[in-house]
């Protein structure tokens, strides 16, 4: 199981995770912030669960690009 997480409250809307894994992320209209797509909420952390670990690569990068580091991809 691979399980992304954005906190998104603290997001500036930089829109380097949607560059690096527009798959999974795309910027709100609304707001300008990020939004993990296919996520649910709990909190204010959207989180994504998923069996397929060959997203694990591009969440990584949408992560490592993320200047304010509220992207965390974990495997179990």
């Amino acid at each position: 199981m691979v399980i992304i997480t954005l906190q998104r409250e603290k997001c500036i809307g930089c829109n380097y995770c949607v560059e690096m894994d527009p798959v999974h992320f795309q910027m709100s209209k609304k707001d300008g912030k990020s939004v993990l797509l296919h996520s649910h909420n709990a909190k204010g952390f959207f989180t994504l669960k998923s069996p397929n670990h060959a997203i694990v690569e591009s969440c990584e990068l949408a992560a490592k690009a993320c200047p304010v580091k509220i992207i965390t991809v974990k495997e179990t």
